[in-house]
């Protein structure tokens, strides 16, 4: 079996995150990667595009999530985005880990991270 794994790096984008009364007024930036795992063996042999996870759409629905969305803690965004990326029926393993930088005075940032198994 041929296994697949598709990574997305460093989606940059912006939400409110956090509950100071100042990250609940103000978008912040976030550094999203992720990783989704599915076998490949099909879409390798027919080289058929509906054979493959169609990663552009998985990266539009996070968009969309995060840009629109309200979150108190960083465990709620990631779970939300880990619940798009094992979706589809082939996916059999996937991590997400989100970035937020500058939460910390003397760190480039504070990240969280959850994976998800078949």
């Amino acid at each position: 079996m041929q296994n697949a794994i598709i990574n997305i790096t460093n989606l940059r984008l912006r939400t409110f995150i956090g509950f100071n009364p100042e990250e609940m007024e103000k978008k912040q930036d976030v550094v999203i990667n992720i990783e989704i795992h599915y076998p490949a063996d099909t879409a390798c042999e027919r080289d058929e595009v509906d054979q493959a996870l169609n990663y552009k759409v998985v990266t539009k629905a996070v968009i969309e999530l995060v840009e629109h969305g309200h979150f108190l803690l960083l465990e709620k965004l990631v779970a939300e985005i880990l619940e798009i990326c094992h979706q589809h029926n082939s996916v059999t393993y996937a991590k997400v880990r989100v970035d937020k930088p500058h939460a910390l005075r003397f760190a480039d940032s504070v990240s969280l991270t959850l994976s998800w198994q078949k």
